[in-house]
């Protein structure tokens, strides 16, 4: 199955509003990041147990470890979760960047290292996530 089609069966299958909100973000990634990788990581391991929640990845990072290897990644992803919906934004090397920059701004979430994680669209100001998911996006590494 096509990955945009795994995509869009995984945001339907969300109930209401959640899936609305990340139908939303998801063009919203798209309209920023048009020509960008599309990843879809359903959760399970090699194994097929649960270890994760599902997410949509969006562009590519390669995430380099101490020892020496490397794994290939998405950039920016989304993930909806049972309090909420998750924005990951990986590949930053300040991890205090987002939350001295954002946290402050961006209404009702949380904000880590790597993670903007809200109860409902309702409860942030989008443009100021747009601003975190573009700056993250234009973080080269």
């Amino acid at each position: 199955m096509r990955i945009e089609v795994r995509i869009e069966k995984y945001i339907s299958s969300l109930p209401g509003t959640k899936s609305s909100e990340m139908h939303l973000l998801h063009e919203l990634m798209l309209q920023i990041m048009p020509t960008c990788k599309l990843w879809f990581l359903d959760g399970k391991n090699s194994e097929g147990k649960i270890i994760s929640n599902p997410n949509i990845g969006y562009g590519f990072y390669s995430i380099k470890y101490a020892n020496g290897s490397t794994k290939d990644f998405y950039r920016i992803g989304l993930s909806s979760n049972t309090t909420g919906i998750s924005v990951y934004i990986m590949g930053l090397e300040d991890k205090n960047y987002l939350s001295n920059t954002f946290k402050n701004t961006i209404g009702k979430a949380s904000v880590t290292g790597y993670c903007i994680k809200f109860k409902t669209l309702k409860t942030i100001n989008l443009e100021v996530l747009k601003e975190a998911i573009i700056f993250g996006v234009s973080t080269k590494n």
